[in-house]
């Protein structure tokens, strides 16, 4: 019986096959739409998700924090040199201690070789930023801990800086000027590409303590620091002693709320995750609604459908077909309209998002993650069921004799 209302939904989707294809164009519109949406966000999902996973899930970020009200009052907190030293000397089980310091990439007229300039951002760091971030110099080397107690005037470049600079294919033992400084160059970063627009290889390290001195003391760092836990099981206990400590260093008091955020690798990517899952279920939800009128496109044809194949109806309830068989008849041929509707609308949008996230600067690949796959095939054929069942019943209640004397 399955088999035989199974081959009778394809005849008649074949029997019928340009209305069955313009009858299914809302279900491939909707499908389609979702999945680009779906796998472009997803995409940069996965791609960030990565980045953030080779920080590790024993890192810890320190970093200042301001409240939307007092940022409007051009109020903004920062964290100080003072506050690095006293995580170094007070905290106990932590490694690879990394302050890193943001000089404007403007600041004295930007970075400058011969007549060439850019503004790459400038990061004063040492020596364990690429233990941290998982990213090695392809030329070169990195900042070393005697530049950065010398206070070293040398800088490790993006390969984009090495191109806007106009320097040679190893520009090592070249000399660039930045804020006014001569720095030396000593080394050039692997390249990352673009993430989201922004160019990750425009930009430059140099030592922190150099850093320092190019922002001078007039001017408040906008520092970060980051480091890893030695033992991760007591990955919450350190975080609260440099909590403790902060709040005591930076005179808060009970009532008073911190001034500065310590969040773990998987805290970032909760927060990133969440942000573009509700991306995904709004814009996906907006789009699915097409679904929806596609449903009740299906609905209107299959009535049309129904009233059209009555005399067809009453031979088979003569020759004793029941009305259960009717029923899944036409029920069963609009779930498959839905599902081939569903299937081209997965392919056509997979190519969509693909194209897009090509065309958009910096966007990673597309990814189509299993679950919506399902989800898009699984709605379709409940679409189909939902919007099927009224065409359904209503050729499964005709009457015999009535439809066989139907013209």
């Amino acid at each position: 019986m399955s088999f035989e209302i199974f081959r009778a939904a394809i005849l008649a989707v074949r029997a019928n096959a340009l209305r069955s294809m313009l009858t299914t164009l809302g279900i491939i519109v909707g499908v389609a739409s979702t999945i680009a949406v779906v796998s472009v966000v997803q995409g940069l999902s996965y791609s960030v998700s990565n980045q953030f996973q080779s920080l590790g899930s024993n890192a810890l970020t320190i970093e200042a924090y301001t409240p939307l009200n007092e940022r409007i009052q051009g109020k903004f907190s920062h964290l100080t040199h003072s506050d690095l030293a006293l995580i170094r000397q007070r905290v106990e089980g932590i490694s690879d201690v990394t302050p890193i310091l943001v000089v404007p990439g403007s600041q004295g007229g930007g970075t400058r070789h011969r007549n060439a300039v850019s503004l790459a951002t400038i990061l004063g760091t040492n020596k364990n930023y690429i233990n941290l971030d998982d990213w090695m110099p392809e030329q070169g080397r990195f900042i070393l801990n005697q530049d950065d107690q010398t206070r070293r005037k040398v800088a490790v470049l993006g390969k984009k800086v090495v191109e806007d600079l106009e320097l040679p294919e190893d520009p090592r033992g070249e000399f660039i000027t930045i804020a006014g400084e001569w720095f030396k160059i000593i080394g050039v970063m692997e390249e990352r590409g673009e993430l989201l627009g922004f160019n990750q290889d425009d930009i430059i390290f140099i030592p922190y303590s150099a850093a320092g001195a190019l922002i001078g003391h007039h001017r408040l760092p906008n520092l970060q620091i980051r480091l890893r836990v030695r033992d991760i099981t007591a990955l919450d206990s350190v975080r609260q002693k440099i909590e403790r400590l902060l709040r005591t260093h930076r005179k808060l008091g009970r009532d008073q709320a911190n001034d500065f955020k310590i969040q773990t690798s998987d805290q970032l990517l909760e927060s990133f995750e969440k942000v573009t899952d509700t991306v995904t279920a709004v814009l996906g939800g907006i789009v699915a609604i097409s679904l929806l009128v596609g449903g009740i496109g299906i609905m209107n044809i299959m009535l049309v459908s129904v009233t059209e194949r009555t005399r067809e109806i009453g031979i088979n309830k003569a020759l004793g077909a029941t009305r259960n068989f009717i029923l899944l008849q036409f029920l069963a041929e609009a779930v498959l309209l839905c599902l081939i509707g569903g299937l081209i609308g997965l392919g056509l949008g997979y190519g969509l998002g693909a194209a897009v996230a090509a065309v958009l600067p910096g966007f990673p690949p597309a990814q189509v993650p299993a679950w919506a796959i399902m989800l898009a095939l699984g709605f379709s054929a409940s679409v189909g069921i939902i919007f099927g069942i009224v065409p359904a019943a209503k050729a499964a209640n005709l009457n015999p004799i009535d439809a066989l004397r139907y013209e």
